[in-house]
C-alpha cells in the first residue's frame, strides 16, 4: 500500500496540538506522537488538580485557623479543640465567615480573631 501525505486536516489538528505543547522541552515539543501523549496527559493532571487544588487550600486554611486558636488562646481554656470549637460556635451564632476569611484574619491580624471570638461568646 502506498504512503498517502494526508492533507491540510492533519496538518492542521497537528498545529493545533503543537500550539498547547509550546512551552514543553525536548522531545515533547518537537516529536508529534510524543507532543499528543503529553499534552493528553497535561489536560488530564490539570483537571485532576483543580479539585485537588482546592481541597489543599481548605486544608491549609483549617491549620491556620487551628494554629492561630492555640496560640493566641483564642478560647481560654487550654483544649485541644480550639478549632472545632471556633467553627461550631460561627455555625450555632450564625455568623457567615468561611475559613479562607478566617485563615486571612487569622494571618494577618490574630487579635482581629480574638475580637471575633468574642464576640461569639457575648452574643445570646
Amino acid at each position: 500500500m502506498t504512503r498517502v501525505p494526508r492533507g491540510y486536516i492533519a496538518r492542521r489538528r497537528r498545529t493545533k496540538m503543537r500550539s498547547f505543547a509550546s512551552n514543553f522541552r525536548g522531545a515533547h515539543l518537537r516529536l508529534n506522537r510524543m507532543i499528543t501523549q503529553q499534552v493528553r496527559r497535561a489536560f488530564f493532571s490539570s483537571h485532576r488538580d483543580r479539585g485537588r487544588q482546592k481541597r489543599d487550600f481548605r486544608r491549609l486554611w483549617i491549620t491556620r485557623i487551628n494554629a492561630a486558636t492555640r496560640i493566641y488562646k483564642v478560647f481560654d481554656s487550654y483544649s485541644f479543640d480550639s478549632y472545632s470549637k471556633l467553627i461550631h460556635n460561627l455555625y450555632k451564632k450564625e455568623v457567615i465567615l468561611n475559613r479562607k476569611m478566617l485563615a486571612q484574619v487569622a494571618v494577618s491580624n490574630p487579635n482581629n480573631l480574638y475580637t471575633i471570638s468574642n464576640k461569639i461568646k457575648t452574643i445570646n
